[in-house]
């Protein structure tokens, strides 16, 4: 395929809620899916591995010093995943033996945080299988900040892909036109927009960024029905007695650089969403505006980015 040219699949799955040895079989699976349709980039949803923490909002999560709450909680850290004890290291062998870039989704339970709190993460593994980027989701949105903690800049990167630069972030930080900024600046034309769930979320955002930025963008979310709480989910009786049917219903989709769709939302469906993205429509529509570049005025309005990982202790040991 053309340089110019990159096949994409957008895989639009459930997880198996709050286990991570399944759910990565799962991932793993729709990589192997992809990479037979020569696909060269699969994305994930928000959060995927292992799933959204949906029980907060369904079993009154804020209320303080529960049993019920502390349970789910110390359930779902232990289904997060530690990067540095290799527990992406199946999928990064996958990645690099079928020539696919990922970004995927997940609960990290970061060791240089001291190895217990959790945050939504956005990973970037290149066809090399190699980890390039943790983006931990700089703010949390409403009920999330019960069980996530707040993220930092360090993964406020991107990264080349054939003529492309990509690069992404989770959820309502698409919103946040500061951190969508930094990305425009260090040059991204293919942005990923990560989700839960839902095309409440992706239907207007996903054109309005990018007409901004003249991008294509990709907004992945996943699925979750009722049917898909396990049984074995602590508390699962609290949390079914109030749940919907449906949690999420996708809504992932793929705008060209025009802000027009080239796929749009598709709901209630599972599976992958394959598309071909040509580098030469950036190009074109740049030329009457790009907001990092010949339509800015860094001279009057300017951002600054801390991308240092933050950690509440640092060492100095002796040689």
């Amino acid at each position: 395929m053309k340089n110019n040219l990159l096949k994409v699949a957008l895989a639009q799955i459930s997880p198996i809620w709050l286990n991570k040895e399944k759910t990565i079989k799962k991932i793993e699976k729709s990589i192997l899916d992809a990479a037979k349709e020569n696909c060269e980039l699969i994305v994930f949803g928000e959060a995927l591995l292992p799933g959204y923490p949906f029980w907060i909002a369904l079993t009154n999560g804020a209320v303080w010093d529960s049993k019920i709450q502390k349970e789910i909680h110390a359930h779902y850290v232990r289904n997060s995943i530690t990067i540095e004890k290799g527990e992406l290291d199946s999928i990064c062998k996958l990645v690099k033996e079928n020539n696919i870039a990922i970004y995927l989704g997940i609960m990290e339970r970061a060791q240089n945080r001291g190895g217990h709190s959790i945050y939504a993460s956005l990973v970037y593994i290149n066809a090399e299988g190699e980890i390039k980027s943790v983006h931990r989701k700089l703010q949390p949105t409403y009920d999330e900040r019960l069980t996530w903690a707040p993220g930092d800049g360090n993964g406020l990167q991107v990264h080349p892909l054939k003529e492309f630069t990509v690069g992404g972030l989770n959820c309502w930080e698409n919103w946040m036109p500061l951190p969508r900024t930094a990305l425009y600046g260090l040059g991204e034309d293919l942005h990923i927009a990560v989700w839960p769930g839902s095309d409440h979320n992706t239907k207007d955002i996903t054109r309005f960024i990018a007409r901004e930025s003249r991008s294509f963008v990709i907004s992945v979310s996943s699925l979750m029905q009722k049917s898909d709480f396990p049984a074995n989910t602590p508390h699962i009786e609290k949390i079914l007695e109030k749940s919907p049917e449906t949690l999420a219903n996708g809504g992932s989709c793929i705008a060209s650089p025009d802000g027009e769709w080239l796929v749009e939302p598709v709901i209630n469906k599972e599976g992958l969403i394959i598309e071909t993205l040509d580098f030469n429509r950036v190009l074109e529509e740049r030329q009457n505006f790009d907001c990092v570049g010949h339509y800015s005025r860094p001279d009057v309005t300017k951002l600054h980015v801390n991308r240092e990982r933050q950690s509440t202790v640092s060492f100095k040991d002796e040689a």
